[in-house]
């Protein structure tokens, strides 16, 4: 007879936001089991940017990136370590007058919801930022954001979640889920689990797991490409991002800098960068970047995310199953409020609900995106 293992709260995924989870569950005194096919953290939360930003998110996610912000700041008391965080405010750049006509019109917007922002052109911003290229005209600071080693603070929290008592368990694919009436049991590894509440945090592959409760939401798999450079003297003075996407940089205490934009390639299981994408991308961060002009790249890499139909996640409960939490489809932007998420799904489990407007984020959005509660036996999470 295979292992029977109970808990109050079984977790499928060990990256940061079920891991961060976890370790949120924990500390509140519930009983939890977290489940991860590979390592814990080694997926899109260990391969990420590393951008820990509030602005330039859609509005709807203010309020729980400004949650998450405040955790970020806990770091050492929470996982022990700081993750090499720094605060180094966020740069979001303005490459046409359009841009800056948008960036002031979301700093006001981003000011309702307590999110300081200051934005400059002109002389000023020039003078400011000297080893700026020419082609920014200007950009939006917000000072309190920054950006952390993703390789740290992902494990980091799946460590603190054992130390606070909850059972990790790393490469033990989850096969089977099913909701009897009473509870969740799931098969793992050989052994079977008991849990009252369920957490889908599977990232890119969540909708394996989402389908064996009747409901799914369009995600694809995507690509995220970024490469760093040879240790350089110190340039890039904030984490920079380019409105309206397509290139961001940050540079480490050591000198490198990190660098991304467009996608590499994949096949749903295993990502790769792109070495037409990082030569295209790299012309035109060298146009906002000068110095980055006879730079050495000495790595590149990629992974795997999910990314939904709008952009949005899908966070909070089921539609079809009574105790079953959804957090997935991060769409490339979920490193920063991920912490956030893991404790706002705490509250859903501990008290029913949270003060954190999650709504949007709903999976019944995705209604049409409904399939038969019959999962076909050959597919599982793998």
């Amino acid at each position: 007879m295979s292992e029977l293992l109970c808990y109050d709260v079984a977790i499928v995924g060990g990256g940061l936001v079920g891991s961060s989870a976890a370790l949120a569950l924990a500390r509140r005194g519930l009983s939890v089991g977290l489940f991860e096919r590979r390592d814990c953290g080694a997926q899109a939360s260990g391969v990420n940017y590393g951008g820990v930003r509030c602005q330039g998110r859609p509005v709807e996610q203010l309020p729980l990136a400004l949650r998450a912000r405040r955790i970020w700041d806990r770091l050492p008391e929470l996982v022990g370590i700081d993750g090499e965080f720094v605060a180094s405010g966020h740069l979001r750049l303005a490459r046409s007058d359009a841009d800056l006509d948008a960036l002031d019109a979301y700093a006001k917007l981003a000011g309702e919801h307590g999110l300081p922002l200051q934005v400059m052109s002109g002389d000023a911003f020039r003078r400011r930022y000297p080893w700026l290229g020419p082609a920014a005209l200007g950009g939006s600071l917000c000072a309190n954001d920054g950006h952390a080693n993703p390789r740290l603070v992902s494990p980091a929290f799946a460590r603190a979640a054992r130390a606070a008592g909850a059972d990790v368990f790393e490469h033990t694919a989850v096969d089977e889920a099913v909701h009897d009436g009473a509870g969740f049991e799931l098969r793992a590894a050989g052994r079977r689990i008991r849990a009252t509440w369920l957490i889908n945090a599977a990232g890119a592959w969540a909708n394996h797991i989402a389908k064996q409760f009747g409901e799914s939401a369009p995600m694809e798999a995507i690509y995220p490409n970024m490469w760093v450079t040879e240790p350089m003297p110190p340039l890039i003075v904030h984490n920079l991002g380019v409105y309206g996407g397509g290139i961001y940089a940050r540079q480490v205490a050591r000198g490198n800098c990190v660098i991304g934009g467009g996608r590499g390639r994949g096949d749903s299981e295993f990502g790769q960068p792109s070495v037409d994408t990082t030569r295209t991308v790299m012309r035109d961060a060298c146009a906002l970047l000068p110095a980055l002009r006879d730079a050495l790249v000495i790595r590149t890499w990629s992974g795997v995310e999910g990314c939904t139909s709008d952009h949005n996640p899908v966070i909070g409960a089921s539609r079809t199953t009574p105790r079953l939490l959804h957090a997935f489809g991060f769409s490339g932007a979920g490193f920063m409020i991920a912490p956030g998420v893991g404790d706002a799904l705490a509250d859903l489990v501990t008290n029913g609900a949270t003060d954190t407007p999650l709504d949007a984020f709903a999976i019944d959005r995705f209604a049409m995106h409904r399939v038969p509660s019959v999962y076909p036996p050959e597919e599982t999470f793998r």
